[in-house]
């Protein structure tokens, strides 16, 4: 398994195992989690992408119970999570409204509840979910920073930001932002031509992507006629055959070939799906036929 090192020397496995459905899986009891995490561990895929509001608050929880059934892991994976979103939900009775909170003290709080419910004595990176209209990005950069200066996180980056965001932010701290995990596949190409890829190569800040196959619909959307799914289905399915992987190893070698250094986030709660996610590093892209992708996937040849 490739790896990447970020800022402050944190290094991580560069495809990236999401945990936002883990309450989901068939068996969510700590042996079971062990099952998915031992699938991940087996081809080199160390990193762990969380946030607290993933399973309604309660995915960091099962996957720390996991953590504590087998200490030894702590030494041998990295974990993210995000915070700032707040949803309406039991867990929080008072919330009216979803809403973003990037204030100094729900972020620190937030990070003491990651911590006790991950079972990990450091977060190894530490992501703001989404931009907030009401941030003080003067408040929230300090925050960030002391966070990072106490040791309760090794680095801190942004999800879903726009370049201008990331700058904000960027501009208050003294530490660097170490990634922007935005939504990025065959199916959501935006951020090849919005900039925000073309931001995080000047900054040369690699970027997470989320969703990296399409959340399931890549394939989920195979049998309707004229979607992007349909489109791109013959043709993955061609190459699949061609380097004898998987259709969803040749879409997030897609994503792999970009020179932005691109960790693809992707989850499944099938130990069999998993153990395929290692054959995208087996899959060399020539230009023209990641060209031809990024033309499925758009419906039409480019400019």
């Amino acid at each position: 398994m490739q790896r990447i090192t970020l800022a402050n020397d944190l290094n991580v496995s560069r495809i990236v195992y999401g945990c936002w459905r883990l309450n989901e899986a068939p068996d969510h009891t700590p042996d079971g989690v062990l099952a998915l995490i031992d699938a991940c561990l087996s081809q080199g895929i160390t990193t762990f992408d969380h946030a607290d509001i993933y399973g309604d608050y309660r995915c960091e929880a099962l996957f720390g119970e996991a953590i504590r059934a087998r200490p030894a892991l702590r030494e041998q994976i990295q974990v993210v999570t995000k915070t700032d979103i707040m949803l309406k939900s039991g867990q929080w009775p008072t919330t009216r409204v979803k809403y973003y909170d990037t204030s100094s003290a729900h972020v620190t709080a937030s990070v003491e509840r990651s911590l006790k419910h991950l079972d990990v004595p450091v977060l190894d990176l530490l992501l703001i979910h989404r931009p907030n209209p009401l941030c003080d990005a003067d408040a929230l950069g300090r925050c960030l920073d002391a966070l990072i200066d106490a040791g309760k996180v090794r680095g801190v980056g942004v999800s879903n930001f726009m370049p201008w965001d990331v700058d904000l932010l960027q501009s208050r701290m003294h530490h660097r932002l170490q990634t922007n995990q935005i939504e990025l596949s065959l199916l959501h190409t935006a951020p090849l031509c919005n900039g925000q890829l073309a931001h995080a190569q000047q900054h040369r800040m690699p970027v997470m992507a989320w969703s990296a196959l399409g959340g399931g619909r890549l394939y989920g959307e195979a049998r309707q006629a004229g979607t992007a799914a349909a489109r791109l289905a013959p043709k993955l399915a061609e190459l699949a055959a061609l380097h004898d992987v998987s259709p969803s190893a040749v879409a997030l070698a897609w994503l792999l070939h970009h020179p932005a250094g691109i960790l693809p986030v992707t989850g499944s709660n099938r130990v069999e799906r998993i153990h395929t996610l290692g054959e995208a590093l087996q899959v060399a892209l020539d230009r023209q036929t990641w060209f031809e992708l990024y033309e499925l996937a758009e419906g039409q040849p480019v400019p």
